[in-house]
């Protein structure tokens, strides 16, 4: 039986290559001009896909396959599946409807191996992983193909340990798998000018980076997505040795651009207002009727020749004060004083600006000499602004005043100032004014009755009065930043409000 099979098959081979060689003029046949042939070994009860090479888009299927495989075709992936369901040796051809040209052709061969439920459990277990495929060769289970994440490397050597020498890996890591990963890291970096390329299981980046510490955060990000290293069979067993990654896979060939010299600070005006208002109410009511009896008696001796001597005496008495006095009286008065400043400073720099009045006045010395001292009187600023942010339009500013005034003159000729001081750390916004310190003081006094000094021994004592005073003091100062690109800015304004010429 086995003979009459092996005959029958010799003969058919024979056929089909006379067949072959049955050619044209060119040395091809029309009908295999554009034929691919292809050999299929399948196994019982295992699916295989298969590639289509490029054929037209209206094809017909032919041949005796349809009795040991199911066959379908996907047009969108140009894969045909090929599903055994007996033994035997079959062709399937393809053929262009239009023209009834074969296209494609393949030779399929089904065998049964006892090997089919090694499959099964393996498929099972493998199927969901994209890329492979699992066939029987020589007696063995194979699993082959190319996958995209190293981690089901290690998923399917569990499996195939599973199945001992009935089962083998030939699966390796897809250079796509590579390429893809080298896409994720130039997205993360997100810096156009940085090249990320997958190079023989390395990572080489490449460009421009403004700055070390972008240069460095590109790296660290590179190695987050550096897969682990996958040590093959050949790599184990010592046939082949591969070098070790230097900087964990990663080649950083990124340089730093040359910084550009920073453009100049720019100049921030500031202006400054310093307002103190001063205001005294007062009001005095008094009645008064104190008459006074003043004792004028006199006793004097005389002696002469002209005269008789003797004692003369004279007694007297003035009495004052004998009319009643009624006094009233209502006074107010304010005072206001304004000082203002400017001054341009450089941004980040401090800038002081000092008007001071020298007042003098004698004093006595140690040793009892006579000596001149001064006092001062005016303004002291002290300002350090800093712009917040290219864009932010706000300034920062410590800032140090001191205001002191001239308010008159002691009885030995000494000044008598008034001093106002402010501290203080703010963040205004450009050409916009703010209040940053105040001090306000009242001070009230009422007095009810009190006699005055010069009487002394009233005969009837009628005395009424009552004195009201109240002052009051407010000391404010304003502050407005202008931010400026020059110190030259606005100077023509100035030049013209002054009628300066060059």
């Amino acid at each position: 039986m086995k003979l009459k099979y092996l005959l029958g098959l010799v003969l058919v081979l024979s056929f089909q290559f006379a067949f072959a060689v049955d050619t044209d003029d060119d040395g091809q046949s029309d009908d295999t001009k554009f034929r691919s042939r292809t050999f299929v070994n399948l196994t019982l009860g295992i699916e295989q896909d298969e590639k289509l090479p490029p054929i037209p888009e209206n094809v017909e299927f032919k041949g005796d396959f349809r009795r040991i495989v199911t066959a379908a075709h996907s047009k969108e992936l140009n894969v045909i599946r090929f599903t055994p369901k007996a033994e035997g040796f079959a062709t399937m051809t393809i053929h262009d409807k239009k023209t009834g040209k074969v296209v494609a052709e393949y030779r399929i061969d089904v065998k049964k191996s006892k090997l089919d439920k090694v499959v099964k459990e393996i498929r099972a277990l493998l199927g969901d992983i994209e890329g492979i495929t699992i066939k029987v060769v020589n007696n063995k289970v194979v699993v082959d193909g190319q996958i995209l994440l190293p981690r089901d490397l290690s998923r399917i050597y569990n499996v195939i340990q599973q199945f001992g020498d009935q089962a083998s890996s030939l699966v390796t890591l897809s250079p796509l798998a590579q390429k893809k990963i080298a896409e994720f890291i130039s997205r993360d970096i997100n810096n156009p000018e940085i090249e990320v390329r997958a190079v023989n299981d390395k990572f080489i980046l490449q460009g421009y980076a403004n700055s070390d510490e972008e240069r460095s955060r590109a790296e660290i990000i590179a190695k987050t997505y550096v897969p682990d290293i996958v040590v093959e069979a050949a790599e184990e067993k010592g046939v082949i040795k591969k070098r070790k990654p230097a900087n964990d896979g990663v080649i950083n060939l990124i340089a730093v651009k040359e910084q550009a010299p920073p453009p100049p600070s720019k100049m921030i005006q500031l202006v400054v207002h310093y307002v103190e208002l001063n205001k005294d109410y007062s009001k005095a009511f008094k009645f008064q009727f104190t008459p006074q009896l003043d004792d004028g008696s006199q006793l004097q001796f005389q002696t002469g020749s002209s005269s008789a001597g003797g004692v003369v005496s004279s007694l007297t008495g003035v009495v004052s004060n004998l009319l009643p006095k009624l006094t009233w009286a209502k006074e107010h008065g304010h005072a206001r004083i304004l000082e203002s400043t400017s001054l341009i400073i450089q941004d980040g720099k401090k800038g002081e600006i000092k008007q001071l009045t020298n007042m003098p006045y004698s004093i006595i010395g140690k040793d009892g000499q006579p000596g001149t001292a001064f006092a001062e009187v005016g303004i002291k600023s002290s300002i350090t602004p800093v712009i917040l942010g290219e864009k932010s339009g706000s300034v920062h500013m410590d800032m140090d005043f001191a205001l002191s005034n001239l308010l008159g003159s002691g009885q030995n000729g000494a000044p008598i100032t008034s001093s106002n001081s402010i501290q203080s750390t703010v963040v205004i916004r450009d050409r916009q004014s703010a209040a940053i310190g105040g001090l306000i003081r009242n001070a009230s006094s009422t007095g009810y009755n009190r006699m005055p000094s010069e009487v002394k021994n009233p005969i009837v004592s009628l005395y009424a009065s009552k004195n009201f005073q109240r002052n009051q003091s407010q000391f404010v100062v304003f502050v407005t930043p202008v931010i400026k690109t020059s110190a030259s800015a606005g100077a023509e304004q100035i030049k013209k409000k002054f009628r300066l010429r060059d």
